[in-house]
């Protein structure tokens, strides 16, 4: 991580490109700014970038398009900001690896606030080290958690960052129901300014991945109004 931090703004509308600029300038980062979508990967590739701020609607190549791109090769922090609020724009991103999504218009300080917490969460999980090998299995499902790799009957499924520290911990609680404010708390931080839904499309990620029938899970079940449990009898 650079001292200055270096924020790549992929946005179209000059206005807000601008506005962007000046803001997160007098507050300490450095801005990259990316007038369209395939300029956007390009300065990514080209650049050593902290955070993405993503806009949806862009030419040449869509927001949904560039964050699936740089998710095939990175894990840098990326946050959605565009004028499109509907919840399945939400779900839809963070399905695809968003970290964030913040709606336009937007307070620049709490944009500013987002931008270090999903900074902080990186440089936590980045800097943890592994004290010592450590495999859970619990019925059907398999955690080996020096190497991160994750098995359903033998066979390894292939999980995302926040996907495998989920099921870390629902895992590591087996048996014990675990609340919606200590999953989001543990995995997305105490600073995490997002709402629920987050929680819940991971969830359903990782249920379409373990259950033979998703939408009866035996494996991660929900605990109505408090939160979810990973049962120690599932098959």
């Amino acid at each position: 991580m650079s001292t200055t931090p270096t924020v790549l703004v992929v946005e179209d509308e000059e206005a807000y490109a601008d506005a962007l600029t000046i803001g997160l300038a007098r507050e300490g980062f450095t801005v990259l700014w990316a007038r369209d979508g395939q300029e956007g990967v390009e300065l990514f590739q080209k650049n050593d970038v902290d955070v993405i701020l993503l806009d949806l609607m862009l030419p040449k190549m869509s927001g949904f398009d560039v964050c699936r791109s740089i998710r095939a090769t990175s894990d840098v922090p990326i946050i959605v900001v565009s004028a499109k609020g509907e919840e399945i724009d939400a779900v839809v991103m963070l399905e695809m690896g968003a970290d964030d999504y913040v709606t336009k218009p937007y307070r620049l300080r709490e944009l500013v606030a987002r931008i270090r917490a999903v900074q902080r969460r990186r440089d936590a999980g980045s800097s943890a080290a592994v004290e010592a090998t450590q495999v859970f299995e619990v019925g059907p499902v398999r955690l080996e958690i020096e190497t991160r790799r994750c098995f359903l009957r033998g066979e390894e499924i292939k999980l995302r960052k926040k996907e495998f520290a989920l099921l870390q911990l629902l895992i590591e609680h087996a048996g014990r129901v675990m609340t919606r404010d200590v999953l989001i708390e543990q995995v997305w931080g105490a600073d995490y300014f997002g709402d629920t839904k987050t929680l819940d499309v991971h969830i359903k990620r990782l249920r379409n991945l373990l259950e033979t029938a998703p939408k009866d899970p035996l494996i991660i079940t929900t605990v109505r109004g408090i939160g979810y449990r990973f049962e120690t009898n599932a098959v």
